[in-house]
């Protein structure tokens, strides 16, 4: 039997396995969201695959994505993890990791929840997108904009229409998997 895919994951296994155990389907943990909206801001101008490679360094590297502690790192250990080979070494997308925490926090204390915050954009439940081609997915939408312009409201960086388009496809706020892709019947009844 012949199983179909979402052509971006390639046959890479790391790429393949992501894709079927993990990309669209709905997050609702705080940290998990706040985690793959730092992960996703990491990856703005490289592949995908490069972050899915460095994840357990960055969990390892960034204190397993405690807010608390990531907003309280002081040049000495921006410095530290502009060393750590384990991560993208970009000066820029660490900083910004510690403005989001400062950013993420503020949410958690002013909303109470940034699950629920992040996921008012869409009303609570994921938009079940119907493409048939890789081709028709869009790059970012009016949604993805608006969370873009709260956030960096909020004192977020790295976080563009685009990277939140790809960090909501990811979080299965939208479900972008092709209709013809074994996951999208899958992920359609995670989001129900």
């Amino acid at each position: 039997m012949i199983v179909v895919r979402c052509e971006w994951c390639g046959e890479d296994p790391l790429y393949v396995q992501y894709h079927d155990e993990e990309w669209g389907v709905p997050v609702y943990d705080d940290r998990q969201l706040f985690a793959k909206l730092i992960l996703d801001g990491a990856q703005a101008g490289l592949s995908w695959i490069t972050i899915l490679r460095k994840q357990e360094n960055y969990w390892q590297a960034f204190d397993q994505f405690d807010a608390e502690k990531i907003a309280r790192y002081d040049e000495t250990k921006i410095a530290e993890l502009l060393q750590n080979p384990g991560i993208v070494r970009n000066r820029l997308k660490v900083q910004a990791a510690v403005k989001n925490a400062r950013g993420y926090l503020d949410i958690l204390e002013k909303e109470g929840s940034f699950s629920d915050f992040l996921w008012g954009f869409v009303d609570g439940r994921p938009i079940q997108n119907q493409w048939h081609s890789l081709q028709q997915v869009p790059a970012e939408t009016a949604v993805s904009q608006a969370m873009s312009k709260a956030l960096k409201k909020r004192g977020f960086n790295f976080v563009g229409p685009t990277i939140c388009y790809a960090f909501m496809q990811a979080v299965g706020m939208v479900n972008d998997h092709v209709t013809s892709c074994f996951r999208y019947e899958q992920v359609k009844r995670h989001g129900r």
